[in-house]
């Protein structure tokens, strides 16, 4: 049986995301055509601002130079669609915004069956599925059909209408940061330039807004958080060119995709390796079973933008069915039956483990590290034979082993992670005994 919610809780992990409230937000935005630039996604940033205060919404004009790329035109669609002769629409943008291939040019023509055909995507061996294409540095145009869709194309000759404009405009991208008290960022990426594609990317979409939601509404935190929106490589691209003389701030980051499907999580690593985040979603991903841990390419989502030699960010990638491994992958078949609530909520709660355990993570000095300090007196130690556990506070049992690896690895070295690790105990233990340990006057956190 696919176990879709976390297996495991972490202390101070940010509350919310409930399963129906994620699926509704993926429900409402599927109907638009998003794409790198566009009314679209326009439309997906004003939605995202209903739901989260102080998001600001930023327009870099087409041919600004970012890096070695430039801001594209700007791409909209209105209609498009293939007729036979007597006017009869056989297919039609307006049943599937993946029939037309993302930034398709402007086209009114009459073609023979072999002129269309060239301009013709389909998946043989998948022949009920629409594909998702996109030509947004060659200008083309295509339209996208289920291979029975093709096959029914039989006339001499169709009438090809396709009502774009692709001219000079603005890209557009979201972004929130919700101050901690640390200048120190966590950063979280979601691209969100995809057409009617559920798992990628309307999946990711709706758990960050509701993880903003819930990190402006709770409590004052220790990092400071920025989730950007962006269209995928382009947008990235453009927001590094922009704050790239600021992200040396970001402690930890995540690319989100992918996360509504049942399918166990996958992480792809950063390109450091051995980054603290990485070393988190090794921890968490290690509980779940059937979950994997993927190393870093530069091939995938935006990680590689923020991996790349000049900026070398802790930013890995977490997914569920990892891309282009699963079936419904930029097809039709990647719609609302897809994503479940529950697979949703299940991801919403593993990201909220990842951030407790990034606020809570530091490295501990014993303030009495000669021989082991006497627990009894300070209520810390059970006096009585054949126990192992105290309650250091109402209601919270401390594991006596606990306390001593804590004790034994408060070195100002040791970070809570690798007292787990090392120990074997559970983080939100080790949390624990730390937090009992500290008001008893006996380990002191170091400032980062």
């Amino acid at each position: 049986m696919t176990i879709c919610a976390f297996p495991l809780a972490i202390p101070g992990a940010p509350s919310g995301g409930k399963p129906d409230q994620l699926h509704d937000h993926a429900r409402r935005l599927f109907p638009i055509c998003r794409s790198i630039t566009g009314e679209g996604i326009r439309q997906t940033l004003s939605y995202i601002g209903e739901y989260i205060d102080n998001f600001h919404i930023h327009h870099i004009g087409s041919g600004t130079q970012v890096f070695d790329w430039q801001v594209p035109l700007e791409w909209n669609v209105r209609t498009a669609r293939i007729c036979r002769t007597n006017g009869e629409v056989v297919i039609d943008f307006a049943q599937s915004n993946l029939h037309l291939v993302q930034y398709s040019t402007p086209m009114r023509a009459r073609v023979s069956r072999d002129v269309l055909q060239e301009h013709l995507y389909s998946l043989p061996d998948q022949p009920d599925l629409i594909p998702y294409r996109t030509s947004y540095y060659n200008e083309s145009w295509g339209f996208c059909v289920s291979e029975h869709q093709r096959a029914a194309l039989t006339d001499a000759e169709y009438d090809i209408e396709i009502d774009t404009d692709l001219r000079p405009g603005v890209l557009s991208y979201g972004e929130v940061r919700i101050p901690g008290k640390q200048a120190d960022e966590v950063l979280f990426s979601v691209h969100c330039c995809h057409p009617s594609l559920a798992n990628d990317n309307l999946s990711s979409i709706a758990i960050a807004i509701e993880l903003v939601r819930a990190l402006q509404a709770g409590p004052a935190r220790r990092l400071s958080y920025r989730f950007v929106f962006i269209p995928g490589t382009i947008g990235a691209i453009t927001w590094l060119a922009i704050n790239r003389n600021t992200v040396d701030r970001i402690r930890h980051g995540l690319v989100l995709s992918c996360l509504g499907d049942e399918a166990p999580p996958t992480y792809k690593q950063s390109r450091q390796g051995d980054a603290p985040v990485d070393r988190y979603a090794a921890y968490l991903l290690s509980r779940w079973p059937g979950a994997q841990i993927v190393p870093f390419e530069p091939y995938g989502y935006d990680e590689r933008q923020y991996c790349s030699p000049g900026f070398n960010l802790p930013v890995g990638c977490l997914m569920r069915s990892r891309n282009g491994t699963f079936a419904q992958y930029h097809t039709s078949a990647d719609n609302l039956d897809f994503i479940t609530p529950a697979a949703l909520a299940g991801s919403y709660r593993m990201i909220a483990n990842m951030i407790a355990m990034m606020e809570a993570d530091t490295t501990l000095t014993s303030l009495n590290p000669f021989c082991e300090p006497q627990l009894g007196r300070r209520g810390l130690y059970k006096v009585i034979g054949g126990t192992n556990t105290t309650e250091a506070e109402p209601g919270h049992a401390i594991d006596q082993m606990t306390l001593l690896w804590v004790l034994n690895l408060a070195d100002g070295t040791h970070s809570l992670l690798d007292i787990a690790d090392r120990s074997g105990k559970p983080f939100g233990a080790v949390m624990a005994a730390t937090h009992a340990l500290s008001k008893a006057g006996l380990v002191r956190a170091n400032a980062d």
